[in-house]
């Protein structure tokens, strides 16, 4: 009975017959369906749009001179990669328009595995910036490191019930569906009547039809028009990605025209604090749309109706009647400049205030302690063994890295670092499982002239990773990421110069975008004067442990010869362990 007077009533309003909670006053309306920007108020009741026209009421929020638009939604987010907790994230993206997230927890389910997942709708739960999740398909993402944990579709199965769990993340494991793994194609079954993002760089032809048609419906990682273009063509939902890394929109946006548009979504993917801080969130992707030549009410739509369409949102994404009242009053359309935020009817920011209190209902102090088997800085010798070794080779802008074959640089019968020719020793310390596990290898192109960097950021699985001209202060910047429970240090001469605890499974913090964005930024500044080359040195280092993206990189196990997706040993022709 409840529910029937509240539609009577919703109905009354509409028909100017009562009065609604709410009035937008006085602005402008853009119509996400037409493409229209109308002068026109809107009516709000019981957090649902009644009416779009003329209305009046006791509560009015006066919009005049602004331009009233849905909430903006990303359609695919790795929260983690902020560095920021699901509440400090919502303070951080509701000024600039945010009011939904998909967001995939691979990051922290590579860690904790179901604690993990439980954690983040916990911690999500009751903010002003609905989080909606896709269960992370591919934990661990090899069987070539120590991962925290392993999913199978039977632990996936317990989220379907859900309300915020929309279906399957990015199934990164495209050559296991083509491969007819059951464990993989399981997982696809499982989420058969929701949503399966997919994740299939530079997959074509017939291949790509099979991946397709095992049910993947979207697609992030596209670079080139005439991937996307295939991809599109074949039905794909294509997510433009505009992160911190990985930088796409110029290139695929001129493939979304007034015909097809509604096929796109603006993504970040991955978003550092610092670009947070600095750019924005969806507000910096549509002013870049608009940029490139975009209409705003199309850039708009690109983060708003058609992502709500393509997760199967009915009741968000659009100004009007029976959609949920989320809802921004835009000062400026081009650039995108936020003056109110209303979220479910209630206005929760305005003029630069969040209204009301963020804040999350799980415990941020410590999730996820380190669990490293005690280890001293011999740890870290390499024997000489006579012989060149392997050396990753960084090429500079790009995740992939070359496989260089090298003379070591020997003292004392033991393998070093080689500051003046840049080839530097990186190690992984496994950190989930006290298996005193440690990999051991040499990098050339990171730069340090001194000191040692070392993150529990090391993607997928999350060990700790180090680099340094010493083992000495390699050693120390570890053993600093341990202390401090996750998070970056830098060292130089045994002394920890900088440092940014992320307290949150090793991949978060509880403080604020503002704290931590200068704490990053401190990292990168430390880490130039040490003499890094890189302009995000702490990036670099967490894919360096990434054996899924080519051609030699480093896990607790060792080197992995990505091409051959298989370890190989340091020393090239060590008949003991060589193969191929």
């Amino acid at each position: 009975m409840k529910e029937l007077a509240r539609l009577k009533n919703l109905i009354r309003v509409a028909q100017g017959e009562k009065a609604p909670d709410l009035v937008l006053k006085g602005g402008r309306v853009l119509n996400v369906f037409t493409g229209e920007i109308i002068r026109a108020d809107v009516a709000v009741y019981d957090g649902i749009i009644a009416g779009v026209g003329s209305y009046d009421g006791p509560a009015v929020i006066d919009a005049r001179g602004g331009c009233v638009t849905p909430g903006f939604m990303d359609a695919h987010m790795h929260l983690e990669s902020t560095l920021l907790s699901p509440a400090q994230l919502a303070k951080a993206v509701l000024p600039r328009g945010t009011t939904a997230i998909m967001a995939d927890p691979h990051e922290i389910a590579n860690i904790l595995g179901i604690e993990g997942i439980r954690y983040m709708l916990e911690a999500s739960k009751g903010l002003p910036v609905d989080i909606y999740f896709l269960l992370p398909s591919c934990v661990p993402a090899t069987d070539l490191e120590t991962s925290g944990a392993s999913l199978s579709a039977a632990d996936l199965k317990r989220f379907r019930r859900e309300k915020r769990v929309l279906g399957l993340a990015e199934m990164m494991n495209y050559p296991g569906v083509l491969r007819g793994i059951d464990s993989v194609l399981e997982k696809l079954i499982a989420f058969r009547h929701g949503i399966r993002d997919g994740h299939a760089p530079l997959l074509s032809g017939k291949g790509l039809n099979a991946y397709i048609a095992a049910g993947a419906r979207s697609d992030h990682e596209c670079t080139g028009r005439a991937e996307a273009r295939e991809k599109l063509r074949l039905g794909m939902h294509i997510m433009i990605r505009e992160g911190t890394l990985a930088k796409n929109l110029k290139e695929l946006l001129p493939l979304a025209t007034p015909r097809n548009s509604g096929r796109f979504s603006l993504v970040t993917d991955d978003l550092h604090p610092h670009d947070l801080m600095k750019r924005g969130h969806l507000d910096h992707l549509v002013d870049m749309a608009v940029a490139e030549g975009m209409a705003p009410g199309e850039a708009i739509g690109m983060v708003t109706c058609n992502t709500a369409q393509y997760f199967g949102l009915r009741d968000v994404g659009a100004v009007a009647p029976g959609y949920r009242a989320d809802l921004l009053v835009l000062q400026s359309l081009a650039p995108v400049r936020v003056r109110s935020v209303i979220k479910g009817g209630r206005k929760v920011f305005h003029e630069g205030t969040i209204i009301g209190e963020v804040a999350s209902g799980a415990d941020c102090a410590r999730i996820g302690a380190m669990n490293v088997r005690p280890f001293d800085r011999e740890a870290f010798a390499i024997p000489y063994e006579g012989g060149p070794i392997r050396v990753i080779g960084l090429i500079p802008d790009q995740l992939l890295t070359e496989q260089r074959v090298l003379e070591p640089a020997v003292r004392d019968s033991v393998v070093v670092s080689d500051v003046r020719r840049d080839i530097l020793k990186l190690a992984v310390v496994e950190r989930h499982r006290g298996t005193g596990r440690i990999g051991l290898g040499f990098v050339q192109g990171f730069g340090l002239k001194a000191g040692a960097l070392a993150s529990s950021v090391a993607h997928d699985s999350h060990n700790i990773i180090g680099v340094g001209c010493s083992d000495g202060d390699l050693f120390t910047a570890v053993k600093a990421v341990e202390e401090m429970n996750g998070g970056l240090a830098a060292v130089q001469g045994g002394k920890v110069l900088a440092g940014l605890p992320l307290p949150i499974a090793g991949l978060m913090s509880d403080r604020p975008l503002a704290e931590v964005a200068l704490g990053w930024e401190k990292m990168r500044r430390v880490a130039r004067d040490l003499g890094s080359a890189q302009d995000e040195p702490f990036m670099v280092l967490s894919f360096l442990a990434l054996p899924v993206i080519p051609e030699l990189k480093l896990t607790d196990s060792g080197l992995v010869d990505v091409n051959r997706f298989e370890h190989v040993p340091l020393v090239v022709g060590n008949g003991k362990t060589e193969k191929g």
